[in-house]
């Protein structure tokens, strides 16, 4: 626009009360109506403050000269053959949202004015003009401030939502970092558990992986409820640390005291983890990963529906890790075998659902599993990034 500054200053008189125009005033007028009469005597009143006037005979011909030139305001009369003045409003306002616009009206038709106002004008003048230019002088100037304000107005709001944008992107790179934080104090936690217990090394990743691979062919599970059957498959036997190595790693079949003894890690992990926020859902699945569907499990002897799903998950998970993993007491069961045990005891010590959705996953899953988590052991390769991964596991479990 040609007359943004002049915007600026002109409004600044309406600020000091006197809402009278510079005589100096570098901006264009487009008057707009079918009298040629009435334009001609504006158009000479604008002269009068040095103003540029353009003139057009109907809305159709100002639509057209707005969109060929730079335009500062729009002063045009309501009634008018084709394109009324209200329509032109309309149209101005859609298309040319910044550009100052007066109504003029008739001495009995002023309610018309009002409601033009209320449609969007900036304000209104009266016919017929007075010789002196002072009430046009004070509309315009009045119209000027009342869209500078607007413009303002717009610019902050604006860059308010510039600022909400760029805090709220900042807060979710935060959370992502707390949440990657998390992830590494599990993979450490899950490391130490499977150093302390030796003959079962790499057996928290196998259990996570194959959790994480029912849990999906499951469905209907939330992506938290994903990250948490993952985080507490990780964490499961967390309470170990707390177990003698006497009981942890003896080479033979446990006494039944000892076996008491063993059994407390259930609790003890539940008891270490549950008061982290993060974990309190994963502490649950901590807590129930012993228990039976029929009631057989320990340490609450819960059963069916009553223990949590990714425990129920967990359960089978665990079975199939434990019997298909070297022990010092015997050689791994063939994958086949073991899957047959968990068919047999599904209802009973299983879950139906999840072990029917173990049993149809192909026993090649499994295997590249356990062959992909091998290699990782053997060269210490980091397990976060699986966590960190789980986002995306969820998404394509969910599809």
């Amino acid at each position: 626009m040609t007359g943004l500054k002049a915007l600026t200053s002109a409004s600044s008189g309406s600020e000091t009360g006197s809402g009278v125009l510079p005589q100096s005033l570098n901006m264009r007028v487009l008057i707009v109506d079918d009298d040629s009469a009435t334009r001609k005597m504006l158009a000479a009143l604008l002269a009068q403050m040095g103003i540029g006037c353009t003139q057009a005979g109907s809305g159709k011909e100002a639509l057209h000269l707005l969109k060929a030139q730079p335009l500062d305001a729009v002063i045009s009369d309501l009634r008018m053959p084709g394109i009324s003045g209200m329509e032109l409003l309309t149209e101005v306002r859609r298309l040319h949202p910044h550009i100052v616009f007066l109504v003029v009206t008739g001495t009995d038709d002023i309610q018309v004015g009002i409601r033009a106002m209320q449609e969007g004008a900036d304000d209104y003048l009266v016919k017929p003009f007075q010789v002196d230019a002072g009430i046009v002088s004070a509309s315009l100037a009045r119209a000027l401030h009342k869209k500078r304000l607007e413009r303002e107005i717009e610019n902050y709001r604006h860059h308010l939502e510039e600022m909400v944008a760029e805090q709220t992107q900042q807060l979710r790179e935060a959370l992502s970092q707390v949440e990657r934080s998390y992830d590494h104090t599990v993979e450490v936690l899950g490391a130490a558990i499977d150093l302390r217990d030796s003959p079962t090394a790499g057996h928290s990743r196998r259990v996570f992986l194959y959790s994480i691979e029912m849990a999906k062919a499951l469905g209907g599970l939330e992506q938290h409820q994903l990250r948490n059957i993952a985080m507490g498959a990780w964490l499961h036997d967390i309470g170990k640390l707390a177990i003698s190595d006497g009981i942890l790693l003896k080479p033979g079949p446990l006494t039944d005291e000892e076996r008491q003894v063993m059994q407390q890690h259930v609790q003890i992990g539940y008891d270490m983890v549950r008061g982290i926020p993060f974990l309190a859902d994963a502490a649950e699945i901590i807590f129930a990963h012993h228990e039976r569907c029929d009631g057989s499990g320990y340490p609450r002897g819960l059963k069916a529906a009553e223990i949590p799903v990714g425990a129920r998950i967990f359960a089978v998970a665990d079975t199939f890790d434990a019997m298909t993993s070297d022990r010092p007491y015997r050689r791994a069961l063939p994958f086949k075998a073991s899957r047959d045990v968990i068919d047999q005891e599904s209802g009973k010590l299983y879950d139906p659902q999840v072990a029917n959705v173990f049993l149809n996953i192909p026993g090649e899953t499994w295997e590249t599993i356990r062959r992909e988590t091998a290699t990782a052991q053997a060269f210490g390769t980091a397990t976060a990034s699986n966590i960190q991964a789980l986002s995306g596991l969820a998404k394509s479990g969910n599809g």
